[in-house]
């Protein structure tokens, strides 16, 4: 299975979201761009790969625990920016980014634990990405109209185990497709 670890958005907080992009879809040369839907918002905390089924159970254990040992914490989505020349834009997040990335070191570490090979950890740069690009794009424009952006705030109280799908009709424009797993309640509560 294609996994990995996220936090998700809730619906609310994915309208305000929405109705941002709606607009961003709306200026000029964003057909250039491939936009991710509201299927695709959250917060990747630990990318997993390709994991074993054998690997999977030890890797939930190891995620409920770091759900449990962390308290719900505030976040709301703010700003945005972009990686590799516009290769990608997102949105960021403004609130208790501390809790996000110890979060996201803990979702880490559950799967180095679990025998998920890992590779280099990297700093956990915390966004949501919401358009996509083959080819460098200019997406100064998108990011400057995300800098008024700030979404209401939310308590983050689970971590979400995630399966992604790849596309596999090879239409022009589909997107992966993403299931829940598992989920957890932060600091045992629920």
């Amino acid at each position: 299975m294609r996994l990995f670890a996220a936090v998700l958005p809730p619906d609310d907080v994915a309208g305000e979201l929405a109705a941002q992009v709606d607009a961003l879809r709306a200026l000029a040369g964003a057909d250039r761009l491939r936009w991710t839907g509201r299927p695709g918002w959250h917060f990747t905390l630990a990318f997993y790969g390709e994991v074993d089924d054998a690997l999977v159970p030890g890797l939930s254990a190891r995620l409920e625990r770091a759900a449990r040992r962390t308290e719900p914490f505030r976040l709301a989505l703010r700003g945005g920016g972009r990686f590799g020349h516009g290769r990608a834009l997102w949105t960021g997040v403004d609130g208790d980014v501390a809790t996000l990335r110890l979060l996201a070191d803990r979702a880490e570490a559950a799967a180095r634990k679990a025998g998920v090979p890992m590779g280099e950890h990297r700093r956990y740069q915390p966004h949501l990405t919401v358009a996509r690009s083959r080819e460098a794009v200019d997406v100064r424009p998108y990011v400057q109209a995300l800098d008024a952006f700030a979404g209401r705030t939310w308590t983050v109280a689970e971590l979400t185990l995630v399966r992604s799908n790849l596309p596999r009709s090879g239409t022009p424009g589909e997107q992966p497709r993403y299931e829940t797993v598992a989920r957890w309640a932060l600091g045992g509560a629920g």
